[in-house]
């Protein structure tokens, strides 16, 4: 959700600034910006409604705007309508002060207000506009320094925010602060980098620091200076990016979500690796790395799952898992619910966040919310170094390595393998898994990887049955137990990518009010790979199609007769039913794809979305 970045050194700043741009295009979008500085004359900003492609075209790929010094910025609207006007950079009516922003000012009104008396006028509909304003107001009426005036402001204003300005007297330097939306700063012989994601800078740099919550930094050529609130000097350790610019790229695919989709079983066995070991009586969990000892997991008597989005589908699956294999009583939540109930939460209880990105802004606020409860609190993410991550207890760190396509595909993969893996390790723990059955488990799980590789290969043929319903108004998606969780996440791929309309109901739901909407031809896709409750959902799809509906069903290999029923069937290979939502995913994933691939949509940006929802 919106794109920040920022560079200083010897080398032209804007083909820079356009590059590190559109390696965050995947964040979202509706308009984009540059400020560039050449010297210590006022900066050169350009903005552009739309693509990216629109500013390139303004800026002959940034060769027209010289300069070593700028910032640049895509906006996804917030406040006031995706324009020109409205885009990033924002500025000070006489360029003192220029600046983007990523998150949302709260309180902007009552400080538009303000500085409205003190004189100031408004061009844009934004809050960032405010932000930057309220910035040359402290600046210039106490005369303080870049650091002091950028936290008077912070002090002063509520929400979220990554800034990055550059003032009039300082040339040559870049200022930021952050909280609660992700930044990082880049090094490199004589180059400083400031971006809002890793992939911005990965091509210039690998060496990164983390500025913290509530923290600035002032970028100059020779590096980075960080402060805290009070305008005090810290010390931030440098961190080596250790995947490579090449992950980031499509590698020969149509779309990164294709690509994404086929390095599902790297992910998956990466992940697992991370803490399956071998020992002298088999293949265990270790945990070392997530600081979460045997007696600590002994202690636990609830988990609260809380999540957004897919993260909180995987949360479903793994509520089923958990509660079978270790017995310990499960709550998922969205986090845009729990942070605003009455929590009633038990101090042995454990919180598991569940976040790609680690800064959703949702889940970072349920998290602080479960600390000041007390309550032991554990994240599953996939970004190294991100707010979630730092301010957890303990973490697990999936594998996914770079998801650049908006709808997330191995991203959730690699958290459905590592509920997988904490539910067996509890259940170990709690006595109720012996090391045998800990061994057969692990060892089932490592042949996900090549079963996925077959589900996979059978991809012609869900294209083909997507041409056919490409222009479909209504899919529903019905499941019981797991196959629930898992109808959910596909329906979430359908809608988000297609733009179809598609529900996800458990299938035992129908006849409450559901049923009314088949007509003829509507197609219902039928999720069965748990045994106990086959027969019943193959029951439910009947009651469908004796409507009219056009039955899909997805199960595992052996279940034939589903095909007295279902119009059409994809099968996946066996596994252990807890693990079957790895398999069952992959071909919901690449029916959403091939149906939006269909319709000539833009895959990977689908609109109105953003990557990381860094604001409420």
């Amino acid at each position: 959700m919106c794109g920040i970045v920022g560079c200083i050194g010897s080398k032209p700043a804007a083909p820079m600034l356009l590059d590190g741009l559109s390696k965050l295009e995947y964040r979202g979008y509706d308009s984009a910006g540059i400020a560039v500085r050449d010297g210590e004359g006022d900066p050169v900003v350009v903005k552009a409604k739309g693509r990216l492609k629109v500013l390139e075209e303004k800026t002959n790929n940034g060769h027209s705007v010289p300069g070593s010094c700028g910032i640049g910025h895509t906006r996804w609207a917030t406040h006031g309508e995706p324009s020109e006007r409205n885009a990033h950079p924002h500025m000070s009516e006489d360029y003192f002060v220029v600046g983007v922003h990523n998150g949302i000012i709260e309180n902007y009104q009552e400080l538009r207000d303000k500085l409205i008396r003190k004189g100031y006028q408004f061009e844009s509909e934004t809050d960032t506009e405010v932000a930057i304003k309220t910035i040359d107001y402290y600046y210039k009426k106490y005369q303080m320094g870049p650091i002091d005036a950028i936290a008077k402001t912070m002090v002063r204003v509520r929400g979220s925010y990554a800034l990055a300005v550059m003032f009039k007297e300082y040339p040559g330097e870049i200022y930021v602060a952050r909280k609660d939306s992700p930044m990082i700063i880049g090094v490199e012989d004589g180059e400083t980098y400031v971006a809002s994601d890793v992939p911005a800078i990965l091509k210039y740099t690998r060496n990164v620091y983390y500025i913290g919550n509530l923290e600035m930094a002032r970028l100059t050529t020779e590096g980075a200076t960080f402060y805290n609130l009070d305008g005090d000097v810290i010390e931030k350790p440098l961190t080596e990016i250790k995947w490579d610019a090449e992950a980031a790229e499509k590698g020969g695919y149509e779309h990164f979500m294709m690509k994404e989709i086929h390095e599902q079983p790297k992910a998956i066995a990466d992940t697992i690796a991370s803490v399956a070991r071998k020992g002298d009586q088999g293949k265990y969990i270790d945990l070392e790395t997530l600081e979460l000892p045997e007696e600590v997991i002994k202690d636990i008597s609830r988990i609260y799952i809380v999540a957004c989005g897919s993260a909180y589908h995987v949360g479903i699956a793994a509520q089923y898992v958990f509660e079978d294999l270790a017995e310990i009583p499960v709550t998922v939540d969205l986090a845009s619910e729990f942070r605003y109930r009455k929590l009633l939460l038990d101090p042995n209880g454990l919180v598991v966040i569940i976040s790609q990105s680690g800064e959703t802004a949702d889940s970072l606020a349920a998290l602080r919310i479960a600390k000041e409860s007390g309550v032991r609190t554990l994240a599953v993410v996939n970004v190294i170094g991100s707010s979630i991550a730092r301010e957890a207890d303990h973490v697990f760190y999936t594998l996914a390595g770079p998801e650049i396509a908006v709808a997330t595909t191995k991203a959730y993969s690699t958290q459905l393998i590592a509920s997988y893996l904490l539910a067996i390790q509890f259940g170990h723990v709690k006595g109720l898994l012996d090391a045998a059955r800990v061994d057969e488990l692990i060892t089932e799980m490592e042949t996900l990887p090549d079963k996925i590789e077959k589900v996979i290969d059978d991809k012609d043929r869900l294209q083909w049955f997507a041409a056919k319903f490409a222009n479909e108004k209504d899919i529903f998606f019905l499941g019981r137990g797991i196959d629930y969780a898992i109808s959910m996440e596909g329906s979430l791929k359908m809608k988000e990518i297609s733009y179809v309309h598609s529900e996800a109901y458990a299938a035992g739901e129908l006849k409450h009010g559901t049923i009314s909407l088949i007509e003829d031809g509507t197609l219902v896709v039928g999720v069965c790979t748990q045994s106990d409750l086959y027969e019943k959902t193959v029951s439910n799809m009947v009651e469908v199609k004796s409507r009219g509906a056009y039955l899909m069903g997805l199960t595992s290999y052996g279940n034939y007769n589903i095909e007295d029923s279902a119009d059409f069937v994809v099968y996946i290979p066996k596994t252990d039913e807890h693990f079957a939502a790895s398999l069952a995913v992959v071909p919901l994933q690449l029916l959403g794809y091939y149906v939006a691939v269909t319709r000539g949509l833009d895959v990977d940006k689908p609109r109105n979305l953003a990557k990381s929802v860094t604001v409420e």
